[in-house]
């Protein structure tokens, strides 16, 4: 019965260094899915890893600090692992919206219904993009792993914190700069189109530019935007892959 018991802490334990990821870090949040059953996911994949690796959880000393110390541990630590994605994508909606502001969307916002907050227009695409990529990928594969191997680094119990900050320092710079590359493209060609306009208002100063600039810009962006998207699946594989290698290395 006591073998039972410690087994079942241990998986309410564990689930709390999972449930960050799948509650509050895209891709999962961008699917509309009832809590109860991120819950329910967490705990089933808590007590997987439970099963796989009883060493370094339930036979482990993870009583030593008490239990809320180590809830309150294994809680940090899951936001920790959850916090590269949570960047990565974060990242993409800042360049999604630069591009919303200079095609003249700026105020053109999307209601995302899971999050009920508003999301930029072409930032809701890449993230989407993203998104399937993960899925398609071995993303959540890594990610299992990942919670597998923080068990190695850090046993039930013995949570702390201990990550270099100049690590999340050039993690941020890396995953930012290629965001930008994602809509380098459309950025460009954005940023010629608006030169082409401003000539075209000092040769024909009776033309209204401004109204014109807004379907101009608004057309180019819809044809480039399918382009760059296509054009740019290595780059978002790379930042997903560099978003999975680097969550190990913030604990």
């Amino acid at each position: 019965m006591g073998e039972l018991t410690d087994k079942a802490i241990a998986i309410l334990l564990i689930s709390l260094r999972i449930a960050p990821t799948l509650g509050f870090s895209p891709p999962f949040t961008l699917v509309r899915v009832p809590a109860l059953v991120r819950v329910f996911l967490a705990i089933g994949l808590a007590g997987w890893l439970v099963a796989a690796r009883p060493g370094e959880n339930w036979q482990a000393d993870y009583r030593t600090n008490g239990l809320f110390l180590t809830a309150i541990g294994e809680l940090l630590l899951g936001i920790a692992l959850s916090l590269s994605l949570q960047l990565a994508f974060a990242a993409l909606f800042t360049a999604g919206r630069t591009i919303d502001v200079q095609a003249g969307f700026g105020m053109a916002m999307l209601i995302d219904p899971t999050t009920r907050t508003q999301l930029p227009l072409v930032g809701t695409l890449f993230a989407y993009a993203a998104g399937a990529i993960f899925f398609a990928t071995e993303g959540p594969t890594d990610l299992l792993a990942i919670w597998s191997e923080s068990l190695d680094q850090v046993p039930l119990g013995s949570a702390a914190l201990g990550g270099d900050i100049t690590v999340l320092s050039s993690y941020i710079s890396a995953v930012f700069v290629m965001a930008f590359g994602l809509g380098g493209l459309v950025t460009l060609v954005l940023f010629l189109s608006d030169l082409a306009i401003a000539f075209m208002s000092r040769t024909l100063p009776q033309m209204n530019v401004m109204l014109m600039g807004f379907q101009v810009k608004a057309m180019v962006m819809l044809a480039v935007l399918p382009i760059a998207l296509a054009l740019s699946g290595s780059l978002f594989l790379r930042m997903l892959r560099y978003a999975l290698e680097t969550a190990p290395r913030l604990i």
